[in-house]
């Protein structure tokens, strides 16, 4: 008999790892208006494995023990519920037939229809009829396998709020007749947009947010590659360079996470970062896909802050790294998508190339136009030039204001150590 806490752990891990697979498919059966039943059967799903493998042995290959389980009792759903409920408009006849329900379900879990349900679930969340903020909250629930908790925490918001988010997404879908499929001709480059969008701000979340819980925060860096692969596997989507440009900045910045936090939870720059802790592995996949991105005949802000990352991934030491590529991508960037916080990146990389009161001129130029007026960063930049060019009373000065615009105790942790060593 396996122990519960074991027994626990697993179903844990299953719950981030398969919810997702289980929902999209369940979903592809009972019809995205009946997305709720598909969550509850897969919820179910998990508390029947739970019960009976903390009871007896835990199956060879749990998960797929759960996709039986799963098929099962969406049987047992349908045939409850086929009088009262309409289920996806493409299969209903078939699967309230006894003649024809089974053989319908055996061929909708093949693993090929498993992840094109992942595929279509994934444009049904990101539907541009839904808010943004919806958009990630869905995607993170029926995708990811996040609780509620869990997304609260990874959007710095409450749990009540996420939940209306939700609600409201769901209602939404309904009252819009949102179909589960993947858009097809001139509407799936656009939809594909805000797709990868979606990926990029799951990714960020988890990267550069001020939430202190590690572990949620690596864990949506790896959600975010995940879906991004989910579309490099299927015809319809996977000739897209974009999609490429978006995974290899991910894979490249996810490779440094480890080296990003002390065991202190202190945020750790990158000149002081140790580069025997970055992910070979997923910088040799960041580089791949990069090379794959060139395919097309149009450069994306994807492209260019992936190659950004690639140069300081390829350099040994920050001593080394070539600040003319970099200050070039940059200067592309901005044009291509000009914002206040790229010119403050760029103001940085000119520091770093010809020196701090190059950067001052210029980070005091955005101060004067207040677009990121509270940005932490803003002052933070400052308080490091100045304190570069030895004017240790102005660099205390920014130090501490930036230290008024953050809560994440990481970046706090950073900026007293860089106060103590004024």
């Amino acid at each position: 008999m396996s122990s519960p806490k074991n027994v626990q752990a697993l179903v844990d891990h299953l719950f981030r790892h398969e919810a997702g697979r289980m929902v999209a498919i369940l979903t592809r059966i009972f019809g995205i208006h009946n997305l709720e039943l598909a969550e509850d059967v897969m919820q179910d799903t998990l508390h029947q494995a739970l019960k009976d493998w903390s009871l007896g042995v835990v199956p060879d290959n749990p998960a797929g023990w759960l996709m039986v389980v799963a098929k099962r009792k969406a049987i047992n759903a349908i045939r409850r519920e086929r009088l009262h409920r309409s289920f996806a408009s493409d299969m209903d006849v078939l699967l309230k037939s006894e003649w024809t329900a089974a053989y319908t379900m055996d061929q909708i879990f093949l693993e090929d229809e498993i992840k094109d349900s992942q595929l279509r679930m994934i444009f049904t969340c990101c539907h541009p009829a839904l808010p943004m903020e919806s958009q990630l909250a869905l995607t993170l629930k029926t995708l990811c396998g996040f609780s509620i908790p869990e997304i609260a925490v990874a959007l710095l918001t409450s749990e009540s709020t996420i939940n209306k988010r939700l609600s409201r997404a769901k209602e939404k879908i309904r009252q819009e007749l949102i179909t589960f499929t993947v858009p097809a001709g001139n509407s799936l480059v656009s939809r594909l947009d805000a797709v990868l969008l979606v990926i990029y701000l799951l990714f960020n979340e988890g990267y550069n947010s001020s939430g202190d819980n590690p572990v949620i925060r690596q864990d949506l860096c790896l959600e975010a590659i995940r879906l991004g692969m989910l579309l490099t596997e299927k015809a319809a989507t996977n000739q897209y360079p974009p999609i490429y440009a978006l995974l290899a900045l991910v894979c490249l910045h996810t490779a440094r996470f480890e080296a990003r936090i002390d065991i202190n939870n202190s945020l750790v720059v990158l000149e002081e970062q140790d580069r025997g802790l970055w992910n070979q592995e997923l910088i040799g996949h960041g580089l791949r896909f990069l090379s794959q991105s060139a395919g097309g005949d149009t450069v994306t802000a994807w492209h260019l802050e992936a190659a950004i990352a690639a140069e300081h991934c390829l350099s040994p030491d920050f001593k080394s790294t070539n600040w003319d590529r970099i200050l070039g991508f940059y200067i592309a960037l901005e044009k291509l998508k000009p914002s206040s916080v790229i010119k403050l990146n760029l103001a940085i990389v000119i520091g770093k190339k010809d020196g701090p009161q190059a950067a001052i001129n210029l980070l005091h130029e955005l101060e004067k136009h207040q677009a990121l007026e509270g940005y932490y960063l803003l002052s933070a930049a400052l308080g490091e030039f100045y304190q570069q060019t030895g004017q240790k009373m102005e660099a205390y000065d920014y130090f501490r204001q930036a230290m008024t615009m953050t809560k994440s105790t990481a970046i706090l942790s950073l900026l007293e150590k860089k106060i103590s060593r004024l």
